[in-house]
């Protein structure tokens, strides 16, 4: 048994920010990464050009700089549009009462939360994943089968629910279970930015202990654990969504 000098509820609740994070990252990177695949089979070109540059800078750029990126300077950018709009409202509304005390109920500052901006950040880049994996899959149904709905007199959103839905999870089951498991360990950046997760906890631990190589393993192990458990969801829906194409 490792002794972790009471350091065990600490990581245990270390983990469970750490799959929160994982959990409602995925939710966002699944929405824009739906939003994103609509946008490249869009007819219209501005749609198609947004999206090609969404998925072309984020998977160009390290997840690591990404994160400084969106989450430092983000925050910057917030805080400055909050300043001159304040600075706005209250030269409109002096120079057009001056008796009047302009009083405003925007903030000067806003302090963006490390759960929050890690939330926003992992869901932002692997949207942009989850995109292509997502174009991928709708590209692979065969367009004949939709055709036949529209045929029989289904509306637009009954063929998307009964034909093209079932269809296209069965073939983005793969790279999806591929981009959750990289989203996954992906999370342990968010120690940088001052989350008290899994790795941030355990990095205590170690510096407090002087025992790096003890924490560090467990972190690993908890990791592995959570991945494992993953996979074995994951080939059960891919069994499960596969059962009528055997």
């Amino acid at each position: 048994m490792i002794d972790l000098k009471g350091y065990e509820w600490s990581l245990i609740e270390g983990a469970w920010v750490t799959l929160q994070v994982a959990l409602l990252s995925l939710l966002l990177a699944v929405i824009l990464g739906m939003l994103g695949a609509l946008a490249k089979l869009s007819p219209y070109r501005w749609a198609r050009a947004v999206a090609t540059l969404y998925t072309t800078v984020i998977r160009g750029i390290p997840d690591l700089v990404l994160m400084m990126l969106i989450f430092f300077g983000g925050q910057m950018l917030l805080n400055d549009s909050l300043y001159r709009i304040n600075e706005w409202l209250n030269e409109y509304f002096t120079s057009s009462d001056p008796n009047h005390e302009w009083t405003s109920y925007l903030p000067d500052y806003v302090e963006i939360s490390p759960f929050i901006a890690g939330i926003i950040t992992i869901g932002f880049i692997f949207g942009a994943y989850m995109a292509e994996t997502f174009r991928g899959a709708i590209m692979a149904v065969d367009k004949g089968e939709l055709e036949a709905g529209k045929a029989y007199g289904m509306s637009s959103f009954l063929s998307f629910r009964r034909i093209l839905l079932p269809q296209m999870i069965r073939h983005a089951l793969p790279g999806f279970g591929n981009n959750w498991l990289v989203l996954l360990k992906t999370t342990a950046l968010v120690s940088i930015i001052g989350l008290d997760d899994m790795v941030r906890k355990g990095a205590l631990a170690a510096g407090t202990t002087q025992m790096p190589f003890t924490f560090y393993m467990t972190i690993a192990v908890i990791f592995l654990l959570f991945t494992s458990l993953s996979t074995s969801v994951l080939k059960w829906a891919e069994r499960k969504f596969s059962i009528h194409t055997r």
